[in-house]
């Protein structure tokens, strides 16, 4: 009998250029052989140049799908990205609360890559109250990081690592305080613990093709600790996932400007169906 495969639960919004949310995700989850699940907190109307139109679902069928989920499923891990509104992030930290699943990566998805508001400004209490308590992991990017904590963006490694232990001090166990919005040759993600720093660094990759960049990570940080991977092993292993997705979209070839990584390039990479 062969071993039972995990599963990972995104809780996010859906993206209709699949690029980002549950839709990066699912194909992250794909990419690493895990099952996914799925809450779907919004519906999008985006591309990588911006989102058009947001319309949030209903407190209750978010967490009907949450239980629905765990009443099913022996989740490994869950991903939290765009919950919209104050009263999503409280039905959330309500279910995750209850349920307990070991690990919780929460993406902090305040905006979109393109631009254009993903978290309603009133909820920011909510997501610093009630949900950045239950983290596993917290995953901002500079941006991010500032407007949780209400300051301006970390202009040095050494601020960045600042910011991360004042969001550690939020509640969250740990942060990965993401680089991509930095300067410099390469890309640096710093992970803050309770055992101390460690630096994450890839060269930075000159692409036009990054939609969906955050979500993926996170995702697949979720897929790797549902496998039992510790969480360094994940971060950089993620990390290097992305990077060559980022990597092989360049050669995707389904948009002629600005578009999404490419999650498929290491499926391409095995042998199908299997010898």
């Amino acid at each position: 009998m062969s071993a039972r495969r995990a599963v990972v639960l995104t809780i996010a919004g859906s993206d209709s250029s699949g690029g980002a949310g549950i839709q990066a995700d699912l194909k992250t989850f794909a990419a690493f052989g895990v099952y996914g699940a799925t809450v779907v907190t919004a519906l999008t109307a985006q591309t990588a140049h911006g989102v058009t139109a947001i319309e949030a679902a209903s407190p209750g069928i978010v967490a009907a799908q949450l239980t629905a989920a765990f009443e099913q499923f022996e989740v490994g891990a869950v991903k939290v990205g765009m919950l919209a509104n104050a009263a999503i992030v409280a039905a959330v930290a309500r279910g995750l609360g209850g349920f307990a699943p070991r690990s919780v990566i929460v993406d902090p998805v305040l905006a979109a890559s393109g631009g254009g508001a993903l978290l309603a400004a009133e909820a920011m209490a909510a997501l610093k109250g009630a949900l950045l308590p239950l983290a596993t992991l917290l995953t901002p990017n500079r941006p991010e990081a500032a407007r949780l904590l209400a300051t301006g963006e970390a202009a040095s490694e050494a601020d960045a690592v600042a910011q991360g232990q004042a969001l550690r001090a939020l509640g969250a166990r740990a942060v990965l305080l993401k680089g991509g919005h930095a300067e410099g040759g390469s890309a640096v993600d710093i992970l803050l613990t309770e055992d101390g720093v460690r630096r994450f660094a890839l060269p930075r990759l000159a692409t036009r093709h990054g939609h969906g960049t955050g979500c993926t990570l996170s995702a697949a940080i979720a897929a790797l600790l549902a496998g039992g991977a510790d969480l360094g092993d994940a971060v950089g292993r993620a990390k290097s996932y992305v990077w060559h997705a980022l990597q092989a979209a360049e050669s995707l070839a389904i948009v002629g400007d600005r578009g999404p990584l490419d999650h498929a390039f290491a499926i391409r990479g095995r042998v199908f169906p299997p010898a």
